[in-house]
């Protein structure tokens, strides 16, 4: 099924699950390297990230610790670039190895804000993997942003683990949202 529709929009597939998880196992692979004899402390950031961080710590074979933190900006299919207080973050983050995994980073705003709260505890490092990256969408630089699954284009999409207005985080694939072509004049 290539088009689905969730509450009153349609979606076109634009990453089948066979090939985010491929991606993730290479992802997985990389930081195993990355992370010898180490113990970094992945925090997923709620609700986008819990399917791909599921899959990627799957992948893990160092030791590590996880947490998950929530944040959120989005209403509907825009970011509001309102940062709400991020819950949940670790209070002892002091000279540990930080991987943040985000489901998507599009403006940046988000990132930066939960960067900048993680910094104020001194880690010992901080990086950040996110599934999917906006290029053309990023507003705040992120250096931390060593792993990327996807760039995409600055289009809204939903599914594994993404959402529109609450739904469609179940779906397998990532869909973008399908566009209507207007009619000539």
């Amino acid at each position: 099924m290539n088009t689905i529709k969730v509450l009153d929009k349609e979606f076109n597939i634009l990453l089948e699950n066979d090939n985010i998880l491929k991606r993730t196992r290479l992802i997985g692979i990389q930081m195993n390297v990355d992370y010898e004899n180490r113990c970094p402390l992945f925090i997923g950031v709620l609700n986008g990230s819990f399917l791909f961080m599921a899959d990627l710590v799957k992948e893990i074979t160092v030791p590590c610790e996880m947490a998950f933190i929530r944040v959120s900006s989005y209403k509907d299919t825009e970011s509001t670039g309102e940062i709400k207080e991020v819950f949940g973050l670790p209070e002892n983050l002091k000279g540990r190895d930080i991987i943040i995994v985000e489901d998507i980073v599009d403006t940046g705003f988000t990132l930066s804000y939960i960067l900048k709260e993680i910094y104020k505890q001194a880690p010992a490092s901080v990086s950040v993997c996110s599934l999917l990256l906006k290029p053309d969408a990023l507003k705040a630089p992120i250096d931390e942003l060593e792993y990327v699954g996807f760039e995409i284009a600055n289009e809204f999409v939903v599914g594994y683990g993404l959402d529109y207005n609450g739904h469609g985080r179940n779906l397998n694939h990532i869909y973008t949202v399908k566009t209507v072509a207007s009619p000539l004049p």
